[in-house]
């Protein structure tokens, strides 16, 4: 099993839950309907990888995006996550109704920094909690808590309306406006910040 680090521990979730169109912005620059309820959609553990990749099978998007360490009932930890995807096919796939899992769920789809824990009172619910990726030292994306459609309080409710969340699975909760093309040697930094100070980052070179 692919393991993440959870405040310098290593952890296997069993799977990522990935929660798709909940900021608005994005969904326009995609020429997406903005969705009646939730959107929600899995990766398996094989998709966590340490390696970012620019290709496989055609080249690959980038999505950066808040993500959350479910533990205890809740979500416990906060970390940096790029989920990797096939646009082209993707966009194949939506056009005939199919699911979106060969785009989306393949192996290497799923790239993360470190989570660091988090108190059930703390950034959870604050406003101030977000993102930022720079690709090759300039901002590319940036958003967080205050543009989700679906705050991370309402997503774990919905999601345990109908699923259940296992010790230590990811909960990655979209992504803002600003998704684009890996390009190999592309340096990625990710950043996952509150009231502008850093909680934990990373770096990444394209493969």
């Amino acid at each position: 099993m692919n393991t993440i680090n959870v405040d310098g521990k290593p952890l296997s979730p069993s799977k990522l839950v990935c929660i798709g169109r909940n900021y608005v912005e994005h969904i326009a620059e995609l020429g997406n309907e903005v969705p009646d309820e939730m959107v929600v959609f899995n990766k398996p553990n094989s998709a966590i990888s340490e390696q970012l990749l620019s290709f496989h099978d055609e080249q690959l998007h980038y999505e950066g995006e808040l993500c959350f360490v479910y533990q205890g009932g809740r979500f416990s930890a906060v970390g940096f996550g790029l989920d990797l995807t096939k646009r082209a096919l993707q966009s194949k796939l939506k056009t005939k109704g199919l699911p979106w899992e060969r785009a989306k769920a393949f192996d290497g789809s799923a790239v993360f920094s470190g989570f660091v824990g988090i108190e059930s009172t703390d950034h959870l619910f604050d406003s101030s909690l977000r993102l930022e990726l720079t690709i090759n030292d300039k901002v590319i994306q940036a958003g967080g808590i205050d543009l989700m459609m679906y705050k991370p309080a309402q997503i774990l409710k919905e999601l345990q309306t109908f699923m259940t969340l296992e010790e230590g699975d990811v909960v990655m909760t979209g992504t803002p406006k600003g998704v684009g093309v890996i390009n190999a040697e592309d340096s990625f930094t990710g950043k996952v910040l509150v009231a502008g100070k850093i909680l934990v980052s990373a770096n990444w070179l394209a493969k």
